[in-house]
Order: structure tokens, then C-alpha cells, then sequence
């Protein structure tokens, strides 16, 4: 998994202290990305130990990592998850920006469903206000569209490229994905709105009022932020 920002000691903290949280008989949302691998490892650990649980994945990495660390595995169609741990790129006054994974789509049903979602981060992912591109997982033949939308909303398209073979990140879901520069994002539900409202967007990487909570590992421990009202 891609591994972006931060120390990987502070994201093993961050990571560990969610799966700390995970009960005997719980269905676990298990999100993508480097600290959520740390979580799932971490809960793979706990599974060989007897911990019983069922996991959810929501990508094709995530699906891996949960077989090779044990954890069996269910699907919404059989259960909702109890819990959610799923890292973010940033957070700002408990909303997130997340889709540097390509994953985003999956991640948001899976974390919706939960009952609590707990979000798991290093320093470096913390910020006062959210300015991070935003994906935008796009059907292909929708791209033009939503692109000219997305500068009607003041902001600047970019199609995601791929890293190691010519041509465009393909998400699991067989979309592209556009990351979309808007500076700072004042009202970030309004913009979720106003995302989500383009036809041909499947879904957008701003998570808004889905947080229960936020492990933010350093390389001193843990700090926890509570976004429960």
C-alpha cells in the first residue's frame, strides 16, 4: 500500500490503537491505505489470538491484507459493520479528505454503514482548514462533464495518472479518478453537495460528519479526538 506522510512508527500507533477498540463478535470495516494496514495487521495479530471477528473490505489491497493477516471476511449483503477503521489524507474540524488510495468510493459506503468510524492519521494529516485535492472517482464517458462542472465550482480538474504503466489510475470499480484543486475548502459540505449532484460522479473523497473519532499517532503515542456530539 501506497505510503504517503509521517513516520511509520507514528501510523503503527495509529493504526494499533483502533484496533485496540475492536471487540470480540464485531464486524470490522477494513479501510485502505498505510495506516489502515497497520490496523489490520494489527487486528490479524489479535485474530490469532483468538479474537473472533469478521472484516470488510474495501479494496482489492485491503481484501489481500486482511487474507494474509487471517482475518476472515464478510460483505454488507450479510452484516454492517460494527466499526470502521480507515485512514484519511486530511482532516480538519473532524470532516476528511480521503481518496488517495483511489479507493474512496468503497471506503465511504463501508464507512457510513458502520456504526462508529474511527479514523486513524499521523500529525502530519491535520490541518485547520481542509485544502487537499479532492478525488473524484468519474465514470469515463462522464470525465468532460464533470470536468467542465468542476471549474464552474471554481476548481481545476486533474486526471489522476498511473505510476508504473502509461495511462490513468482504473479504480476497482473500473472508473477514473480526478483530483480537483479547490484551495481552501470553507464549507466543505456545501461542496460535498454540490460534488455529489454532477452526473457521472460516482463518489467524491470528502467524507463530512462521518467521523466518530480520530487516532492521531506521533512518535510519543496517541492522541485520541473525540467528534462525538
Amino acid at each position: 500500500m501506497k505510503s504517503t506522510g509521517g513516520s511509520e512508527e507514528a501510523k503503527r500507533r495509529a493504526g494499533r490503537a483502533a484496533a485496540d477498540r475492536v471487540a470480540d463478535g464485531m464486524v470490522v470495516g477494513l479501510g485502505t491505505g498505510s495506516t489502515a494496514a497497520h490496523a489490520i495487521r494489527a487486528l490479524g495479530e489479535r485474530v490469532d489470538a483468538g479474537l473472533d471477528i469478521e472484516g470488510i473490505p474495501t479494496s482489492f489491497q485491503s481484501r489481500q491484507l486482511a487474507r494474509e493477516a487471517g482475518i476472515p471476511l464478510t460483505t454488507l449483503e450479510d452484516a454492517f459493520p460494527d466499526v470502521a477503521i480507515d485512514g484519511a489524507d486530511q482532516v480538519a474540524n473532524g470532516d476528511l479528505v480521503k481518496g488517495g488510495g483511489a479507493a474512496h468510493a468503497r471506503e465511504k459506503v463501508v464507512d457510513a454503514a458502520a456504526t462508529a468510524f474511527l479514523v486513524v492519521a499521523d500529525e502530519t494529516k491535520l490541518a485547520d482548514t481542509l485544502d487537499h485535492a479532492v478525488p473524484v472517482e468519474v465514470l469515463p464517458d462522464a470525465r468532460p462533464l464533470v470536468e467542465s462542472r468542476v471549474r464552474d465550482m471554481d476548481g481545476e480538474p486533474t486526471l489522476r495518472a498511473a505510476e508504473r504503466k502509461d495511462g490513468p489510475v482504473v479504480t476497482d470499480n473500473g472508473n477514473l479518478v480526478l483530483d480537483c484543486e479547490f484551495g481552501e475548502i470553507g464549507d466543505p459540505a456545501k461542496l460535498a453537495w454540490g460534488l455529489a449532484e454532477v452526473p457521472g460522479v460516482v463518489a467524491h473523497g470528502l467524507f463530512v460528519g462521518l467521523a466518530d473519532a480520530v487516532f492521531v499517532g506521533s512518535e510519543e503515542g496517541v492522541r485520541t479526538l473525540s467528534l462525538e456530539e
